[in-house]
Parts: structure tokens; C-alpha cells; sequence
């Protein structure tokens, strides 16, 4: 009996060590989670204001790069995952968001190209011999605007090239703390049409064209064609840095709830566990005062 009793104590010692560990990762994760949630609300911000702009000038007699048109040339598919576990199902979330859709699967192999973000979508890849243009993983946190070029030109350059005829990103949408969910958003080329769709403005506009015409006072240095090659750009690099923050934010917030539920449990295990000792507890002092009386009597006989 006291062997197991010895045994129950080491498991309630294991579980609340392992208690105190996914304690410390929630407090970490919360405190993280809200750094990249003020971040990637204010770069929602700046992408909205970014996409708003271009709404007001896309004008079929600019010819431009970024809003042809194509018929020929492959999906481009950027699949964002973190790099690390713990976080929930937020990464099968968004790898099957991408590989379960019809969007993915309607497509033949030399029809569809694929770039990884994160190590959990590159292992995916590698484990079911999923053919990546590009992989990028140990993004730093805090991505500045460097890091984020080394990415965006990769996607820059098969637009150029005319080797991909659309571009759609598979991110996690953040709404809130305990509120995230994988969206796939279509980026290339650009149009008034997918530009609303990303505003979340699903409804048409009838006053798109006043939008327009609001923006007769403006003069372009050196010409609109030059200003507005330069303003694409400049879009598709905050889209996805924005993506990216929203990435970590989703991350670290379901880390934090993931680790709260194992603290949870841990604390259920350890209850669980005492109440199973003090049973066996008590039931080797019953028997030992067992023992003790039944050898007192044996005496007196």
C-alpha cells in the first residue's frame, strides 16, 4: 500500500509541475496575443485605407501589371501557418481550409502553385508530397518591412513573369480574442469587385463612380501609370505583413486558450488524483488499526 501511495504522490507532483509550465505559457501567450492584436488591428487599418485608395483609381484606361486580366498561367497559393505548435487547431484549421476546398482540388497539379508560410505548412507539404514553389519559415515577430520585401518579391516576380494568372492567400481572419477563422482572399489582379469583398463590403456600391471622380484634383508625379505601379506594390507588401500579424494574433490566442484548457485539466487531474489518495490513505490506516486490534486480541488469548 505504501508503494502506491508513494506512486500517486509522484503523479500529483508530475501533473502540477506540468501545471505550473502551462500556467507560464498562458500568461506568455495573453500577454503576447494582445502586442499583435493593437498590431494587426492598426495594419487592417492602413490595408483598408491602402485598398480604398486604389477603389477610387482603378480606371481601365491606366494599363497596369496588377489588374490584367488573365486567362492563361497558374494559381499562386500562399498558405500561412506559425511555426511552432501548442496553439489549438488553428493550423489544421487553415491547411485544410486550402486543401479540402474546391478552389484547390478543381485545379490539376500544373495548374496550381504553392508557397508555405510557417513550418507547420511545409511539413504538411513535405508529408503528402505537396510540390512548393517556395517555403519561408523563422519569420521573425516582430517582421519589419525588409523581412516582408524578401517574401512579397518572390510573389512580385511570378506575376511579372506571367507565370501565375491569380494570387490567393490562405490567412486566419482575427476578429477577437477567442474569434478566428481561416479566409482565403484573392489579391491578384486587382479589382473593384475583390477589393469590396476584402473591405467586407459585400454589397455593391452604385456611387463607385462618384469614388472616382473624386479624385480629379490630384496630380500624379511623375505620371498616374508610375504612382499607382508603386501604390499596387506597396499593397500587396501591407497585405501581407497585415496577414502576418494577424497570424501571430490568432497564434498566441489560441495558444492562450489551449493553455488555459491544459491548466484546467491539470487542475481536474490533481483533484482527481488526491481524492484517490487520501482513499488509499485512509484505507491503509484502517488497515494497520485493523492489523493492531487483531494482534491485541491474539495477546489476550
Amino acid at each position: 500500500m505504501s508503494g502506491s501511495l508513494l506512486e500517486i504522490k509522484k503523479k500529483i507532483k508530475g501533473v502540477n509541475n506540468t501545471r505550473k509550465i502551462t500556467k507560464a505559457m498562458q500568461l506568455v501567450a495573453a500577454s503576447k496575443m494582445k502586442y499583435f492584436q493593437d498590431k494587426a488591428v492598426t495594419s487592417k487599418d492602413f490595408v483598408s485605407e491602402l485598398l480604398q485608395i486604389l477603389e477610387k483609381n482603378i480606371n481601365e484606361e491606366l494599363e497596369n501589371t496588377y489588374t490584367e486580366q488573365r486567362e492563361e498561367g497558374k494559381v499562386l497559393f500562399v498558405l500561412y501557418t506559425s511555426d511552432k505548435g501548442l496553439c489549438g487547431p488553428l493550423n489544421t484549421k487553415l491547411i485544410n481550409c486550402l486543401f479540402r476546398s474546391n478552389r484547390w482540388n478543381e485545379l490539376n497539379n500544373d495548374e496550381r502553385m504553392l508557397i508555405t508560410i510557417g513550418k507547420k505548412s511545409k511539413a504538411f507539404a513535405d508529408n503528402n508530397k505537396i510540390k512548393t514553389e517556395k517555403d519561408f519559415v523563422g519569420i521573425p515577430e516582430k517582421i519589419n518591412h525588409l523581412d516582408a520585401l524578401k517574401i512579397v518579391e518572390k510573389i512580385i516576380s511570378l506575376w511579372q513573369k506571367k507565370e501565375v494568372k491569380e494570387v490567393v492567400f490562405i490567412a486566419p481572419h482575427y476578429k477577437n480574442s477567442f474569434t478566428n477563422y481561416p479566409v482565403m482572399k484573392t489579391f491578384l489582379p486587382f479589382s473593384e469587385k475583390e477589393i469590396r469583398k476584402n473591405l467586407g463590403l459585400i454589397k455593391e456600391q452604385e456611387n463607385s463612380e462618384e469614388h472616382k471622380e473624386g479624385n480629379n484634383f490630384m496630380i500624379f508625379e511623375p505620371s498616374p501609370e508610375v504612382v499607382l505601379n508603386r501604390i499596387y506594390e506597396f499593397t500587396i507588401q501591407a497585405v501581407f505583413i497585415s496577414s502576418f500579424l494577424e497570424l501571430k494574433a490568432s497564434e498566441y490566442s489560441s495558444r492562450m486558450i489551449a493553455m488555459q484548457n491544459a491548466t484546467d485539466a491539470a487542475d481536474k487531474m490533481i483533484g482527481e488524483l488526491k481524492r484517490t489518495f487520501n482513499k488509499a490513505r485512509q484505507a491503509a490506516i484502517t488497515q494497520e488499526i485493523a492489523e493492531l486490534i487483531g494482534a491485541s486480541m491474539a495477546l489476550e488469548d
